[in-house]
């Protein structure tokens, strides 16, 4: 107030040590909370409802050769049959010796093909030269493996998907392939054909998505097959 002086009290250099060490105690036991909750607790316990609830998808959706699911690589099951796969992640099995045999995926650009290490696409847009490239060699090669007219080949069947990791092809992509796989196993086309509807699945909840075939799935079905019925 006018007329009056006062002295502000400045705090001591000691006590602005004592509240500065408070407040980094106060705030180094902050972290170690929320590091032992959202860092150890809550991790376990996904981890423990994953194993518990699912557990063939909580350890990759492992596949053996029997068509049974595993749920660890060395998982082999009471006959033996070894891990082939996952449910997951695509295969190439165009590149396989007897490729005429096999139902084929959706080509990949991930690395040098299905490369887990190296997940994306192409990036090329649609009138890249060597994108359009890329898609008329495939257009040319599959329609003269299948036998069929180039333009009916689906999309699927030309172009790499954003992961190139994709396990699923249409239906459309698979009914194509049905007359090749049957002819090289010597099988019906109403057999083949009976085996991919029955590893068709519809859309999630009947609205998300679109209907698909796991290749992989199909194929392990598609030999097993031919194993009971020589």
């Amino acid at each position: 107030m006018p007329g009056t002086s006062s002295t502000l009290a400045r705090p001591s250099a000691s006590a602005g040590a004592a509240s500065l060490f408070r407040q980094t105690l106060a705030g180094l036991r902050v972290l170690l909370v929320l590091t032992l909750l959202l860092g150890v607790a809550y991790p376990l316990a996904v981890w423990g409802v994953g194993q518990l609830a699912l557990p063939w998808q909580a350890n990759g959706s492992l596949v053996r050769s029997d068509g049974t699911h595993a749920t660890s690589i060395t998982d082999t099951g009471a006959d033996g049959a070894p891990v082939v796969g996952s449910a997951l992640i695509g295969q190439d099995f165009a590149a396989a010796d007897d490729a005429e045999r096999w139902f084929h995926g959706r080509p990949s650009a991930a690395g040098d093909g299905y490369d887990t290490l190296a997940s994306a696409g192409t990036n090329l847009g649609p009138l890249n030269p060597e994108l359009v490239a890329a898609i008329d060699e495939r257009r040319a090669a599959l329609a003269a493996l299948n036998g069929v007219d180039p333009a009916d080949l689906p999309a699927d069947a030309l172009t790499a998907s954003a992961s190139g990791l994709d396990p699923h092809v249409s239906p459309a992509y698979a009914a194509l392939q049905v007359a090749r796989v049957a002819e090289a196993r010597g099988l019906d086309q109403a057999v083949v054909a009976d085996l991919v509807a029955q590893h068709t699945a519809g859309r999630d909840l009947g609205v998300l998505g679109e209907p698909r075939v796991d290749v992989l799935e199909l194929n392990l079905a598609l030999e097993n097959s031919e194993k009971m019925n020589p």
